[in-house]
């Protein structure tokens, strides 16, 4: 099957942990520099296409890092890695803790192919251990633009204000026809029905979106409720999933 091309910050001393390398909107550079800067993100993209050529059917899960084994959100997390790993999906996360560690964590315990994508953060967020294979990102945009590019599906987890990036990102790539209409599936009816509310009470009210776009929308509350959208869609595309061997070179 031919798959479609891809299914400014200011200067502060209050965050001393950031790297110069990420404030790269917010000063002149020299040309040089920033021939180099781009020499550095197109590395990036580079070795993440190298990294993930061969990495199959994927679907990508998104949520909150706070949560901890202990907390629902995780183990709904973990119980929906699992079933995409038995449809035969390679799960793809930020590769970091709490929700993307629980999906890693189903998928690894379910026999799967399970990724990460990490990203370098002030407060140094590590990969998770239940990765096939986890690369980390020095941008923020490279990252989000891998996450994005593999999946036949998003997951939305519980988040805060990055998940809600990643939300938005998906909902705008497929919006605007650079990706299918592969399905956003946000899990947790009572944690997400006020945003939905707010996007066809408000948003559509005023004429600042159409309902139409957002067909590919979908709300879950259980693993199996997921997993029978995604069904719908693979159905739909004519996609035989079966797990490809796990290559890392």
């Amino acid at each position: 099957m031919n798959r479609h091309p891809g299914p400014a910050a200011l200067k502060s001393n209050s965050r001393p942990g950031v790297k110069p390398e990420a404030r790269f909107l917010a000063a002149r550079r020299s040309v040089l520099g920033e021939t180099t800067r781009l020499f550095r993100i197109g590395m990036e993209f580079i070795r993440a296409f190298r990294a993930f050529r061969k990495i199959g059917p994927a679907v990508t899960v998104f949520g909150s890092a706070r949560f901890d084994e202990n907390h629902s959100v995780y183990e709904m997390s973990r119980q929906i890695g699992a079933q995409l790993a038995r449809e035969g999906f390679a799960v793809l996360t930020g590769g970091g803790p709490g929700v993307m560690e629980a999906a890693n964590r189903g998928a690894k315990e379910a026999g799967g192919a399970s990724f990460g994508c990490n990203i370098v953060l002030p407060y140094e967020q590590k990969p998770n251990g239940f990765v096939d294979r986890a690369l980390t990102f020095e941008y923020f945009f490279v990252r989000k633009a891998i996450l994005m590019k593999y999946s036949y599906a998003f997951i939305i987890m519980p988040g805060g204000v990055g998940t809600l990036d990643e939300l938005t990102e998906a909902v705008t790539l497929i919006q605007a026809g650079k990706l299918y209409d592969f399905p956003v599936i946000l899990v947790g009816r009572r944690f997400w029905s006020g945003l939905y509310d707010w996007v066809r009470g408000t948003l559509a009210k005023e004429g600042t979106v159409s309902l139409e776009d957002f067909a590919f929308v979908h709300m879950a509350d259980s693993p199996e409720e997921v997993l029978q959208i995604i069904r719908k869609t693979a159905d739909g595309l004519g996609l035989t999933l079966r797990p490809l061997p796990l290559t890392v070179d």
